[in-house]
């Protein structure tokens, strides 16, 4: 019996594209000045100091902003990065630059599986504070009400079976019991061998895989019986 769902964000609930066209390059845009406006502050500077441990080096405020930029060129999952860009996209969601994206048919199941008493969570390589600003600032309002917990990846990679394991722990559930969501392939592969439930989200732009996956177009097509 599925007691608990956990989902990803990208590919899953929200559109690839909202991402990688309107995220992305609006903090990549606003990097460097944010970082040179904000850099005295303790959190950022906190920030900035993991960075430059993640580089191997002591670099100035520009160049670490530069090496911020490039691994949002690269798509890299660092830590630090993705915290800097929850901030930075903090500001466009207050200053209603864009709304987060969610589909309407995830929108909906989501509150319909929460109302059947389902406990709902999110995985996501964006950091914990982004991926509340994404669900507190959409079309249909603020939709974090839904979730009782939110992970990134200071938990683990995404594509490692021990970080499925931990968020099982953390949740208080047999990973039997939780459902996983997501289009990734590997991310499936490494929920499932943590004991998850799992299922392809296979929407538009989806890579498919021979794999023996559950697959569902979108939320309405996602079966919890089981």
């Amino acid at each position: 019996m599925i007691r608990a769902i956990l989902t990803d964000i990208e590919g899953t609930t929200s559109s690839i594209s909202f991402v990688k066209d309107v995220l992305f390059p609006y903090s990549r845009e606003r990097m460097m000045s944010f970082v040179a406006h904000h850099a005295a502050d303790p959190d950022v500077a906190k920030l900035l100091h993991e960075a430059r441990t993640l580089c191997g080096m002591e670099l100035s405020t520009e160049a670490v902003a530069e090496q911020l930029i490039r691994w949002i060129d690269e798509d890299r999952k660092a830590p630090p990065l993705k915290a800097l860009q929850g901030m930075i996209w903090e500001d466009g969601y207050r200053n209603g630059d864009y709304c987060g994206h969610i589909y309407e048919d995830a929108m909906r199941k989501l509150k319909e599986w929460k109302a059947q008493g389902i406990d709902l969570y999110v995985f996501s390589s964006g950091s914990v504070h982004a991926q509340k600003l994404l669900f507190g600032h959409t079309e249909y309002g603020d939709l974090t009400p839904l979730f009782s917990g939110y992970f990134d990846t200071r938990i683990g990679p995404k594509q490692e079976e021990a970080s499925y394991r931990t968020i099982a722990r953390q949740i208080g559930l047999p990973p039997a019991s939780i459902l996983f969501l997501s289009d990734i392939v590997g991310e499936l592969d490494a929920a499932k061998s943590a004991g998850f439930l799992t299922c392809q989200l296979v929407r538009e732009g989806t890579d498919l895989d021979p794999s023996a996956y559950n697959r569902a177009a979108n939320f309405d097509t996602i079966s919890i019986s089981s």
